[in-house]
C-alpha cells in the first residue's frame, strides 16, 4: 500500500456539508477539515464538527478539526445599489461616517482608518483588484484617486500596500469564537493577521483560559509579520502560508520566494507548515485543474510543506470530491521527486533531547537497513513529530492511546496515527500489541523488518528513550 505523506486540509461549506460528500472526501484523502469562522454561526460549526467526528469514527480514520478565526478583516460598507463601477482617474471617498455608499463614496467598518493613512498611501480593495492612492484625509473622509478601476461591491476588504494598519489581531468576535472552538474540541486554531509573537501568545493564553488544548496556527498574511517571522514561528505550533492577503500587501511577485523561506524556517524550528490559497482555484467551476495549479501544489510538496489547504474549492465549488482526488494524485507524483533532508547524517548536529536523538538514530537505521516502517509508541505524539521532521523514507506509524494526540498528528507529514490499548501491560505485552496493530491495519506483514521506538519504563511519563529492531512474526527480536 502506497501512502501519501503530505496531508490535505479541506474547508467545509455548502458543497461539502452532507454526510455522504464528507465521507467520500475523507475516503479520497482528506486528513483535516477546516471550519471557516468568517462564515456561519457557532451552532453550525459545532454541528459540523460533530458530524466530522461521527464520520471519522465510522470510517475508522483519525481526522483533525481546524477552526480558522476571521481576524480583523478591514472592509468597506455597503452600497445603496449593491455595487458601483469605478474608472481609473476617478476621485472616490472612503467615509467612516457614511451609511450607504454610491458612485462617489462608501462607508468603512474600520472607523479608525482615516487616522492610519496619509497622502500617498496606496489602498488595495477586493484582494487588490482595485487600487487607489490617498490624495488627502479630511476628518473621517479619505479622498482617493483611483489607480486601477473595476466593479466594487458590498463589504469588500481593504489592505494597505506594504502593510502598516494597526488593527488588533484578535477581535471581539475572535475571542468569542475561541470559546466556540474549545467547546467543539478543536485540534487546531488558526489565528488571522498576527503581527508578532505577542499576538500568537495572546491567542494561546485565551485558548488555555477557555480550557482548550488546540495547537495554534499563525497565518502569515501581513507584511509586518515577515520581519518578525522567526519569533512568530517560535511562538506558534504551526504556520500557514496564507498567500491571499499576503500577496496583496507585499506584492504577488514576492510570494513564491517568501513561501519557500517560510517553509524552510518552519521546518528548521520543527514546526508544522500549511500552504494555502487558490491551490486549485479553477476547480471551483472545472472538473480538472490547470497545469499551473498542478505545478503550484507539486512545488509546495517539493518545498517540504506538511499540508496543502483547499478553501472555496471544497467549501463552495462544484467539484469538491474531484478536487481532493486531484490534489491526492499530484502530491503522490511530487513526493516521488522529493529530496530528503539528510538530518540524521550531519556529523555536526548536537541533540539536546533524548527523543530527538532516538528519532535521528531511527532515521539513520531505516536508511541503511531494509526497514518496512517505523512505529512509535507515544503518549503525547512528540516522538512521531521528531520522526516526521527527520524526513523518514518509510512510513511513521504513531501508536497512541490518546485520541487528542492522534488527531493532532493528522497534520504531520509522513505520520499515520493509530489507537493502541496500553493499559497496565508490561513491555513485552506492549511490543506485541504494537506488532498486532500494524498487522491488523495491513501496514506490514510477516517477515518485515520494523523499527520500534518507545519510552522505558513503559507507561511512565517522559520522552522516548529506546529503539528496537524487530522482525514481524519472529519469536525473538534482533
Amino acid at each position: 500500500m502506497t501512502l501519501r505523506k503530505t496531508k490535505i486540509v479541506a474547508t467545509l461549506g455548502p458543497s461539502s456539508n452532507s454526510e455522504e460528500m464528507l465521507a467520500r472526501m475523507i475516503t479520497a484523502g482528506v486528513n483535516v477539515v477546516r471550519l471557516n469562522f468568517s462564515h456561519g454561526s457557532a451552532e453550525e460549526h459545532i454541528h459540523r464538527a460533530t458530524m466530522v467526528r461521527a464520520i471519522a469514527a465510522k470510517l475508522n480514520r483519525p481526522i483533525g478539526v481546524l477552526c480558522d478565526l476571521q481576524g480583523p478583516k478591514i472592509r468597506i460598507g455597503q452600497f445603496e445599489l449593491g455595487k458601483v463601477t469605478l474608472k481609473t482617474g476617478d476621485i472616490f471617498i472612503l467615509d467612516a461616517d457614511c451609511e450607504l455608499g454610491d458612485q462617489f463614496h462608501v462607508g468603512l467598518d474600520y472607523k479608525t482608518l482615516p487616522q492610519e493613512v496619509s497622502e500617498g498611501v496606496v489602498l488595495l480593495l477586493d484582494d487588490g483588484r482595485i487600487s487607489m492612492q490617498v490624495d488627502r484625509v479630511k476628518g473621517q473622509q479619505i479622498h482617493c484617486l483611483v489607480l486601477n478601476g473595476g466593479v466594487l461591491s458590498n463589504n469588500k476588504g481593504i489592505n494597505r500596500q506594504g502593510g502598516g494598519l494597526a488593527a488588533e489581531a484578535l477581535t471581539k468576535k475572535d475571542r468569542l469564537d475561541i470559546k466556540t472552538a474549545v467547546a467543539l474540541e478543536a485540534d487546531f486554531i488558526a489565528m488571522s493577521f498576527p503581527k508578532n509573537a505577542a499576538d500568537v501568545e495572546l491567542a494561546r493564553s485565551l485558548v488555555k483560559q477557555a480550557g482548550g488544548h488546540a495547537s495554534i496556527i499563525a497565518k502569515i498574511e501581513r507584511a509586518e509579520a515577515i520581519s518578525h517571522l522567526a519569533a512568530i514561528i517560535e511562538a506558534s505550533d504551526a504556520i500557514m502560508v496564507a498567500r491571499g492577503d499576503l500577496g496583496v500587501e507585499v506584492g504577488d511577485a514576492a510570494v513564491p520566494g517568501l513561501q519557500k523561506r517560510m517553509i524552510r524556517m518552519a521546518r528548521a524550528q520543527n514546526k508544522l507548515v500549511i500552504t494555502a490559497t487558490q491551490m486549485m482555484e479553477s476547480m471551483i467551476s472545472s472538473p480538472i485543474p490547470t497545469r499551473a495549479e498542478v505545478s503550484d501544489v507539486a512545488n509546495a510538496v517539493l518545498d517540504g510543506t506538511d499540508a496543502v489547504m483547499l478553501s472555496a474549492e471544497t467549501a463552495a465549488g462544484q467539484y469538491p470530491l474531484e478536487t481532493v482526488q486531484a490534489v491526492h494524485r499530484v502530491v503522490m507524483e511530487a513526493e516521488k521527486e522529493y529530496i530528503k533532508l539528510e538530518h540524521a547524517e550531519k556529523s555536526d548536529l548536537v541533540f539536546l533531547k533524548t527523543d530527538e536523538t532516538i528519532a535521528a538514530a531511527a532515521i539513520y537505521t531505516a536508511k541503511h537497513l531494509k526497514v518496512k516502517a517505523i512505529a512509535a509508541l507515544t503518549q503525547s505524539g512528540n516522538a512521531a513529530r521528531w520522526l516526521s521532521r527527520a524526513d523518514a523514507e518509510v512510513p511513521i506509524y504513531a501508536l497512541s492511546p490518546d485520541k487528542l494526540a492522534r488527531r493532532k498528528l493528522t497534520l504531520h507529514r509522513g505520520v499515520y496515527p493509530f489507537p493502541i490499548e496500553q493499559g497496565n501491560k508490561n513491555k513485552d505485552e506492549i511490543l506485541q500489541e504494537m506488532e498486532q496493530v500494524l498487522l491488523q491495519q495491513k501496514m506490514v506483514q510477516a517477515g518485515d523488518t520494523v523499527l520500534l521506538t518507545f519510552g522505558e519504563p513503559i507507561g511512565s511519563p517522559g520522552g522516548t528513550n529506546t529503539l528496537k529492531i524487530i522482525e514481524i512474526g519472529a519469536v525473538q527480536a534482533r
